[in-house]
Order: C-alpha cells, then sequence, then structure tokens
C-alpha cells in the first residue's frame, strides 16, 4: 500500500527471542535460514525465579539478549519454529521466544520493486 509517498508493508509479525547472552547469534543464523533479512539485537536485564538466591530468596539481575527481527506473516510459524529448535528453548532457563502481529510498517523499498509489484 502506498499513500502520500511512504510505502507500507501489512502482512508483517513481530518475532521476540529473548535469550542468556552469547546465545543470539544462533538465533540470527536461524532465523536467516529460513529467509529473514535481518534482526535487531539489544541486551537487558531480567529476573525471574531461577535468579533467587540466598535465605532471603534477593533476586539478582539476570543478562539477557533480546533478538527482535519482522517477517511476513506468511513465515512466521516456520521462523520461530526454527528458532525455537536452534536456540533449545525447550530447555528450563534457555528463554522464549513469541509474535506479535504488527498492523504496518513504513520503510523505503526502491521504485524498480515497487513497479515490479513484488511488494504490496
Amino acid at each position: 500500500m502506498k499513500a502520500d509517498g511512504i510505502t507500507y508493508l501489512t502482512d508483517v509479525a513481530l518475532i521476540t527471542c529473548i535469550v542468556p547472552v552469547g546465545r543470539a547469534d544462533t538465533v540470527i543464523q536461524a532465523a536467516q535460514g529460513m529467509g529473514a533479512p535481518g534482526a535487531i539485537v539489544y541486551h537487558a536485564h531480567g529476573i525471574g525465579p531461577r535468579e533467587r538466591l540466598g535465605l532471603l530468596s534477593i533476586a539478582i539481575d539476570a543478562e539477557k539478549e533480546v533478538v527482535s527481527l519482522l517477517v511476513a506473516t506468511d513465515y512466521q510459524h516456520a521462523v520461530l519454529e526454527a528458532i525455537y529448535h536452534a536456540a533449545n528453548l525447550n530447555v528450563p532457563g534457555a528463554g522464549m521466544v513469541y509474535a506479535t502481529p504488527v498492523e504496518k510498517v513504513a520503510t523505503y523499498i526502491p521504485r524498480d520493486m515497487l513497479e515490479q509489484g513484488s511488494v504490496s
């Protein structure tokens, strides 16, 4: 869809994966293997039941990496499954992955791609 010179992409999902520090590269490689073009990685601190230590149950911060990537809705399940298996998220404390629907994305798309009709 194009309005006022802005190209909007629809039918997009945001996949977010939270893993321990040092495991983001595995997530990105799995996503790119399924055709996802790129990702954003940032660091975060998480607190969960596994981080409670000592007699006072004082919570300590656990370093995490958060990987966010946009994918076409048609491929979100395949990309999510690839990430889940590659990051071994079936193990307690290994992290989590989730998908969020995105209403629309505004980005630059080269004119020749628009004229070919490969992007709507």
